[in-house]
């Protein structure tokens, strides 16, 4: 893990970083990595070299950074999840504030009341159905009962308001998106596209693989918070 200094006021917490600086130790060997110190000037902290993945550093890294904020102990106006990174934004003292968040780990995940649980009510009568199930090598059945069967959780929000990329299945069930992206996807769609499950919260071009739809409101302006799937929730998409 690497952190950046972005601007006068905010930092970028780099998680793509833990991957390649643990698969760069393994090799280098048990007797390199115990001669491995960390340097405090370097940004890099010894206890994010876990070799996890990208999207589980950052989860662990957002929800570290959030109850670090709501004890307290880090001042930050923003803190914004991403595919490999996050971001903290409004930081008085960016330098002292990395220094800090070098000596850090993130806690190991807990399954409790206090994460989010959002069930998402869908109609699976998708376009892209059978192709998602051409392409797993099973029937539609299968991907439904696939897709109702897997604990997405919210990784990062991006692309539209309320627009949230859902991460949790495995990496073999990963899916192309569409060769020539359709010029509007309905909002409620719900879809599919590499790694990701997705939800359009209004009617906008799209190229990922339509699966299904639901009436569930996503962005309201009005409700606090506006978007009704945030960073760090739990979501079920059930058959309806």
């Amino acid at each position: 893990m690497r952190i950046r200094p972005v601007g006068a006021h905010a930092l970028l917490i780099d998680c793509a970083e833990a991957e390649a600086e643990a698969g760069a130790e393994a090799g280098a060997g048990a007797e390199a990595e115990a001669e491995a110190g960390f340097d405090p000037g370097s940004g890099s902290t010894g206890a994010a070299r876990s070799g996890a993945d990208p999207a589980g550093q950052v989860e662990a890294w957002r929800a570290e950074l959030w109850r670090r904020r709501e004890a307290g102990e880090l001042t930050a106006v923003e803190i914004v999840p991403a595919a490999t990174t996050v971001l903290l934004h409004g930081v008085p003292d960016p330098t002292a504030t990395a220094a800090r968040i070098a000596t850090w780990t993130p806690r190991a995940a807990v399954r409790n009341g206090s994460v989010r649980t959002v069930r998402v009510p869908v109609t699976y009568d998708g376009e892209d159905l059978p192709r998602v199930a051409d392409h797993w090598g099973v029937d539609v059945p299968e991907v439904v009962r696939r897709l109702t069967g897997t604990e997405f959780r919210v990784a990062f929000c991006g692309f539209a308001p309320g627009f949230a990329y859902l991460t949790g299945l495995p990496a073999e069930w990963t899916v192309p998106r569409r060769d020539t992206p359709r010029p509007r996807v309905p909002a409620g769609s719900v879809a599919l596209a590499g790694p990701y499950a997705g939800i359009y919260p209004t009617a906008s071009p799209g190229g990922w693989q339509l699966v299904g739809r639901t009436d569930l409101p996503l962005f309201d302006v009005r409700a606090d918070p506006p978007a009704t799937l945030v960073p760090g929730s739990r979501v079920h998409l059930e058959a309806r």
